[in-house]
C-alpha cells in the first residue's frame, strides 16, 4: 500500500509539471491589451500597431491597442502598474515615462522602477536638428556661432515641455554652451509648422514627425543626435563629427508589464516581440517610418534604462526643469 501511494503521488508531480509545462507552452491563450500613453496617429502608435499586427499573427491571438493619452503618459503607465500581472496587459513605454518623469515631477502615480518590468526595447527614434528653410541656417556650425553670439536671441521649438525633442535641445545648449529660449507646443505637428513658418528658427525632431518636412525642403536638417549618421539623411552630419560627442539623444519606445509578471512570461512576451519586430516586413516599414528597429533583453532594456536615468537626471537636476 505504502509502494502504491508513492507512485500515485510520483505520478501527481509528473502530471502537474506536464501542466505546468503544457501552460507555458500555450501562453497566450487569451487576447492581450496592448496600451499606448499617446492618440492615435502618432509614432508610439505607430510601433505599437506595427509589431502588435504580426506578434496577433504569430500567437494566433487578437492584440488590441488600446489608447490611453494624458498626464504625460503617467495615466497609462498607472493603470497598467494596476493591472494583473499576468502577461496579458502590456504598455508602450518611451523614456518619458521611464526615465523623465521621475526627475520632471515631485510625485506621480507609478513607480518605473517598482511596478513596471521591463520587456524590451522596440526601436529608437534619434532626435534631428532642424531649422527652417528661410532660417538663415546653413549648417550646424553656423547655427551654434549665431546662437552663441546672441545669448537668449534665439527662440527654438519642441513638442512639448519634458519631450525627447526639449530635452534634447537643453543638452545641445549645454554642450555647446548656448542660451536659447524654450517654446514647447502640444505635439511635434504644431512646432514643425511654426518652424516651417518662420515664427521660431528651429527645433529638435524625430525622423518620423519630421521625414516628410525634411524631403520636402521645408526644413533643413543640420545634424542628428545619434553615434552614427543615419541611412534616412546620409548627407547629415552627427553632433558627434562636430565635436560634441555627448549630445546623443532619442525617444526610445519599448513594452512594459507590470512588475509581479512572473519571469518565465516576461521571457516568452520577449521572444514573442523581438520575433515580430525581427520580422523583416515590420523592420522595412519601422525604417521607412523613421525608426531604428531595435529588439533586445530585459536585462539589456534594464540596463539601458538605468544608464539613461543617470544621465538625463543629472542634466534635468543640474536645469532644474520641473514641471510641476
Amino acid at each position: 500500500m505504502k509502494k502504491q501511494f508513492v507512485r500515485c503521488l510520483a505520478a501527481l508531480s509528473l502530471a502537474a509539471v506536464a501542466a505546468g509545462a503544457g501552460a507555458q507552452q500555450a501562453f497566450p491563450a487569451k487576447p492581450i491589451r496592448w496600451i499606448v500613453p499617446y492618440a492615435a496617429g502618432g509614432g508610439s502608435d505607430f510601433l505599437a500597431r506595427t509589431v502588435a499586427q504580426t506578434l496577433s499573427t504569430q500567437v494566433a491571438q487578437p492584440v488590441l491597442v488600446d489608447n490611453k493619452p494624458g498626464g504625460n503618459t503617467a495615466l497609462a503607465a498607472a493603470e497598467t502598474a494596476r493591472a494583473p500581472a499576468d502577461g496579458y496587459t502590456v504598455l508602450s513605454a518611451d523614456n518619458g515615462t521611464l526615465v523623465f518623469n521621475p526627475a520632471l515631477y515631485k510625485s506621480l502615480s507609478y513607480s518605473p522602477t517598482k511596478d513596471l518590468a521591463p520587456v524590451t526595447l522596440m526601436g529608437k527614434f534619434p532626435m534631428i536638428l532642424v531649422v527652417g528653410a528661410n532660417s538663415g541656417f546653413n549648417s550646424a556650425k553656423d547655427f551654434i556661432a549665431q546662437a552663441r553670439a546672441k545669448p537668449g536671441g534665439i527662440n527654438y521649438a519642441s513638442a512639448g515641455a519634458g519631450s525627447p525633442h526639449h530635452l534634447a535641445m537643453e543638452l545641445l545648449k549645454v554642450e555647446a554652451k548656448l542660451f536659447m529660449v524654450h517654446v514647447p507646443y502640444r505635439g511635434a505637428a504644431p512646432a514643425l509648422a511654426d518652424v516651417v513658418g518662420g515664427q521660431l528658427p528651429a527645433m529638435m525632431v524625430d525622423l518620423a514627425a519630421g521625414s516628410g518636412f525634411i524631403k520636402g525642403g521645408k526644413v533643413k536638417a543640420l545634424a542628428v543626435a545619434n553615434p552614427t549618421r543615419l541611412p534616412q539623411l546620409p548627407d547629415v552630419p552627427t553632433f558627434a563629427e562636430l565635436g560634441y560627442r555627448n549630445v546623443e539623444a532619442a525617444a526610445l519606445v519599448g513594452v512594459v508589464v507590470p512588475s509581479a509578471t512572473p519571469a518565465d512570461v516576461v521571457n516568452t512576451l520577449n521572444r514573442q516581440l523581438v520575433a515580430a519586430i525581427n520580422e523583416p516586413s515590420v523592420r522595412t516599414r519601422m525604417v521607412d517610418f523613421g525608426v531604428e528597429p531595435v529588439g533586445n533583453t530585459p536585462a539589456q532594456y534594464a540596463a539601458l534604462l538605468k544608464s539613461e536615468t543617470e544621465r538625463w537626471h543629472k542634466l534635468i537636476r543640474d536645469l532644474k526643469i520641473t514641471l510641476d
